[in-house]
């Protein structure tokens, strides 16, 4: 009995011995040779020290131990996935632009319960080219130009006033966060947070918490949380959709014309993907938006020179200007030269993206390594933003480093919004918002931060104390 009990456990150890190497080394199709790495813990992999928080702008100390130990292309394991992790920018460069031939758009299956599978960001092709131009109806820069510049120029002095009015100082980020999901609820499905029974927003507000969290669908974690949220967050987006629906009533925003593609004959677009299609602009446009314009304060804050260069450059669009109290224009948007460098350096230190993920389709060759089918790349920008190969002094604020250079587009060298087919739709839209909003700042408005302004990731950035500024007007007002 004991020599059989004794064989039983001894022949169980000889398993899980055999299952934790074969995870920690993984096969390679063929005669390949997987890259360099570790794939850590059963299950887990190495989930725990991607996650783990850090308060740097340089590279998470996660990454750069790894560069250092394996060089710039690794594997590893995190939420149950095996990734290649590039920091190569050649090879980065190659991955955007081999996407549908050897990679395709993907994020960890933790994201997609997230996320539902049935947005933009999932589709490829056809589809993807369809939906992308669906969402360029509303943010394309011919209707920014036509429409959004002087609405969100309207709605962003209304707010900066209500906060310079305020007898407190003001978290930056909450009331910013505030101000963009307001205005592009309202603007998608007609939602207004403040009379809606049920506040939209405290929703997305679940969801980015727990996107940050160990992916453990139990009640009390915040992982559960996230997932409650956006199934209510779909609930309100779909009881929108069944109101409009039945009413004949045109309200002019973008649900009147999802509706009408949905009703189309030769239509791809169903409800359920236009559903979702809301569900991740919203999502995009409140967090990314308002993480920048609290950078923006932080930066502009720390940095006087910048504000004063700032500050001319908008007292110089007044200046010339027959009515002084009229609206930004597309042409001074575009004038804006110093306000776009600034722009740029926010968001190539910013690194609000902390990895960028595509599935390789076919087995994928490399500096003599292979990257099989099946596995996921992970493209870091911010390796490249912080390069002092690329970067002279990289971790310093210096938007006059961009003078001279191309402000607009990703390059092999600024991939703040993406790359390749997969150019953040929303780029324009987002870099307006900051235009107009440090347009109203510096010129209006006199401000100093009483609290708060630690940067913290885990991956992604986060404000754990806030950025709490008191503000008060200039002479001249903002109406």
């Amino acid at each position: 009995m004991w020599v059989l009990l004794m064989f039983l456990i001894g022949f169980i150890i000889v398993l899980i011995s055999h299952w934790v190497y074969r995870w920690q080394n993984p096969k390679c199709n063929g005669n390949g040779k997987l890259p360099p790495g570790s794939m850590g813990f059963p299950l887990i992999g190495e989930t725990l020290q991607y996650f783990t928080p850090h308060s740097l702008y340089d590279v998470s100390p996660f990454i750069k131990k790894r560069i250092t130990r394996y060089g710039l292309l690794f594997r590893t394991n995190i939420v149950g996935q095996n990734i290649v992790v590039s920091t190569d920018p050649e090879f980065n460069y190659k991955i955007f632009q081999k996407e549908g031939k050897y990679f395709l758009f993907w994020y960890p299956e933790s994201f997609t319960e997230i996320f539902g599978g049935q947005d933009i960001l999932t589709y490829h092709g056809v589809v993807h080219k369809y939906l992308k131009n669906l969402v360029l109806h509303l943010i394309s820069p011919e209707n920014i130009k036509s429409t959004l510049l002087s609405e969100m120029d309207q709605i962003t002095r209304q707010h900066l006033t209500s906060w310079a009015r305020s007898a407190t100082a003001v978290d930056i980020k909450h009331v910013s966060s505030d101000m963009v999901f307001r205005y592009f609820a309202m603007k998608l499905i007609g939602y207004d947070d403040l009379e809606g029974p049920r506040k939209l927003r405290e929703n997305f507000t679940a969801i980015i918490d727990g996107m940050i969290s160990f992916p453990l669908n139990i009640p009390g974690t915040a992982y559960h949380a996230c997932l409650q949220g956006r199934m209510n967050a779909l609930k309100i987006i779909k009881e929108k959709f069944d109101e409009r629906k039945a009413s004949s009533k045109k309200y002019g925003d973008y649900l009147d014309h999802l509706l009408d593609e949905v009703k189309k004959e030769d239509t791809i677009l169903n409800e359920t993907v236009a559903v979702n299609l809301v569900f991740g602009l919203l999502f995009a446009t409140f967090e990314t938006t308002s993480t920048a314009l609290t950078l923006a304060i932080k930066f502009i804050s720390d940095h006087p020179q910048v504000q004063a260069e700032l500050t001319k450059e908008h007292e110089d669009i007044i200046k010339s200007r027959q009515r002084k109290d009229s609206q930004i224009t597309w042409q001074e948007y575009k004038s804006m030269n110093f306000t776009h460098m600034v722009i740029n350096e926010i968001v190539r230190l910013a690194n609000i993206v902390p990895g960028i993920y595509r599935k390789v389709i076919q087995d994928v060759e490399i500096n003599g390594y292979t990257i099989p089918a099946g596995w996921l790349v992970m493209v870091v920008p911010s390796v490249l933003h912080v390069n002092p190969d690329i970067y002279d002094d990289p971790l310093t604020f210096n938007p006059w480093r961009w003078k001279g250079k191309e402000l607009h587009l990703g390059t092999k060298t600024f991939m703040g919004f993406g790359g390749g087919v997969r150019l953040c739709v929303g780029a324009d839209f987002a870099k307006v918002q900051l235009a107009i909003f440090i347009h109203h700042l510096v010129l209006n408005l006199r401000w100093s931060v009483v609290k708060g302004g630690d940067i913290v990731r885990k991956p992604t950035l986060t404000f754990p104390n806030g950025l709490h500024i008191k503000i008060s007007e200039k002479n001249c007002a903002v109406e």
